[in-house]
């Protein structure tokens, strides 16, 4: 599979739990503008095989190369890692892995109830583990239950390993020259951003200023065909300095 093949793919994937995302593409692009993504980013368990580290060398057969540094956010138990792209047309690849032993052992037997069945099948797959569905949906109770402990476990359980947000590389936009310009062009449209910590998070001293749209509530099909609204995914903006 070509990368350009690939990320399309994802990108449907991803626009139906992420509805503002294809219509800020599509206002950018009325504009005149080419959007670039700086980065994908992926969520997963730390598993045998389907931990950040075997899930990124799928990528480095397309030349993506890991960055030494991980970075680590120990208030949500996470530990993540960059491939940097061979060229600048593709994205990089942020995947961020729970650190399940951290996690309350009720937690835990959920999750690998629901993982382990598929392990062997998602250690054999290719790049085409993150266009289909990862293991059989869990029931809603669970993923409401759970919920208060840990965000990015019920969202992954729910939605399994697949791509979490796009992100928009703001230095490629040539009619919004500061992040906040962009921020008040999305406002202006109706589009809520997330405004926890502030709009805008990071700074020039950090080299980095982003910011998102808030995951709005899509319908997803749980365990029985129960259907329920849930927050989806997010679109993320990034300048970088």
């Amino acid at each position: 599979m070509l990368p350009e093949s690939f990320f399309a793919q994802a990108w449907t994937l991803y626009s139906r739990l992420a509805p503002d995302a294809p219509r800020i593409k599509a206002l950018l692009e009325a504009r005149g503008e080419s959007v670039l993504n700086d980065h994908v980013a992926l969520r997963t368990f730390r598993l045998p095989g389907i931990g950040r580290l075997e899930l990124g060398k799928r990528f480095e057969t397309w030349g993506y190369r890991r960055e030494e540094k991980d970075l680590e956010f120990p208030e949500k138990k996470l530990t993540a890692s960059y491939w940097l792209p061979p060229n600048d047309r593709l994205p990089k690849i942020f995947i961020s892995e729970l650190r399940l032993e951290e996690c309350s052992s009720e937690l835990q037997r959920w999750i690998r109830a629901l993982a382990e069945p598929a392990l062997p099948r998602l250690q054999a797959a290719g790049l085409e583990l993150f266009l289909t569905p990862s293991w059989s949906p869990p029931r809603h109770e669970d993923y409401a239950r759970f919920l208060a402990e840990s965000e990015y476990a019920a969202w992954t359980a729910a939605y399994g390993i697949q791509i979490n947000h796009y992100t928009v590389f703001v230095n490629a936009l040539r009619t919004f020259p500061e992040l906040r310009d962009l921020n008040a062009f999305l406002e202006s449209h109706d589009i809520p951003l997330n405004i926890a910590g502030g709009k805008i998070k990071g700074n020039s001293m950090e080299r980095l200023e982003q910011s998102s749209t808030l995951a709005r509530a899509v319908e997803w099909t749980f365990s029985g065909g129960k259907k329920e609204l849930v927050p989806g995914c997010y679109y993320e903006f990034a300048k970088r300095y």
